[in-house]
Order: C-alpha cells, then sequence, then structure tokens
C-alpha cells in the first residue's frame, strides 16, 4: 500500500472534497494522484499556501504545505 497524505490541514483544504490521506496499491498511481492533487490545490485555492508533493523515500508521499503567493494566514490554525 502507498499513502499520499496532506502535511497540514488548512482551511481551503477542510473546505474541499479532497482527502487529507488516500491509499493505493499501485506507486504510481500514488505519484500521479499526489501530482494532481498538488496542482489543483495551487490552482483552485486561495494561495496563501504553497502546496508541493515529495516521496519520503518509502510508501509515502507527502504534501508539504508553505508560503503561497498571497501572504497572510487562512485561519487554519497551524500557522504562526
Amino acid at each position: 500500500m502507498f499513502t499520499v497524505q496532506v502535511e497540514r490541514e488548512c482551511g481551503c483544504l477542510r473546505k474541499s472534497d479532497i482527502e487529507k490521506e488516500k491509499t493505493f496499491d499501485k506507486r504510481e498511481d500514488a505519484v500521479f494522484y499526489s501530482q494532481a492533487i498538488t496542482e489543483i490545490m495551487n490552482e483552485d485555492f486561495c494561495g496563501k499556501h504553497g502546496f508541493t508533493a515529495r516521496a519520503t523515500g518509502g510508501d509515502e508521499f507527502i504534501i508539504a504545505v508553505g508560503e503561497g503567493s498571497g501572504g497572510g494566514c487562512c485561519g487554519g490554525g497551524h500557522c504562526g
């Protein structure tokens, strides 16, 4: 099993239909999903955070949350 997990849950993620964690039987499916979801989050979310997908070296893929282009905080409780 391969797992794709969003590192921290921002307000936009909670409002979306995107799951914080999802598992796959095939590595290729996890890679594709992590890249696609990262692109969607960067394009469709508010822009206060930027998202990057990375492999942990095992069977886990993390979508990391960083500062985006909008500045400020979305009020998700994880900033600061």
